[in-house]
């Protein structure tokens, strides 16, 4: 099942840098969430699609907003793409590892035929609402992350 504006965002906990665990749950009452499923670690467009978050970490930060990247690659692969990227702390990658894609699936990205998440966007509101969802119809396009804005402003009315 896809997961749409105004639905409550499923919880998750996933592994992070080092192996540390990252809950979605644990950002409630204090930031907004921009949730990014990608493909792969390393790949073209993923490194673009990061190279540009990053590059507006401080309007996400004045959103009161962390960016959470999400695939299926081993936490160990995310630390590395995170390094490659040069963006610092200001997104944190966990892998939907193990099992594969378990969270992908939940908010209805997950594609079965290659194994991996699509790329999809959704931002989440301190309270755990979606106020944005953005999918591409194929992983070799990016959503408007001016979009990810737009949502973000719902999310201090």
């Amino acid at each position: 099942m896809a997961i749409s504006v105004g639905d409550t965002a499923p919880d998750f906990t996933l592994r992070g840098r080092g192996g540390e665990e990252v809950a979605l749950s644990s950002f409630a009452g204090r930031q907004n969430v921009v949730l990014v499923f990608y493909p792969a670690a390393f790949s073209g467009v993923c490194t673009d699609q990061f190279t540009a978050i990053g590059g507006n970490a401080s309007r996400y930060a004045g959103d009161d907003a962390q960016v959470i990247g999400v695939s299926v690659d081993s936490h160990h692969a995310q630390s590395a793409f995170l390094d490659a990227l040069g963006i610092g702390d200001s997104v944190l990658m966990v892998s939907d590892f193990e099992p594969k894609g378990a969270v992908a699936r939940e908010y209805g990205t997950y594609m079965d035929g290659p194994g991996f998440s699509g790329r999809a966007t959704f931002v989440i509101d301190k309270s755990g609402i979606v106020q944005g969802a953005f999918r591409t119809d194929v992983p070799s396009e990016m959503p408007d992350e001016a979009a990810y804005f737009s949502a973000l402003s719902a999310c201090s009315r």
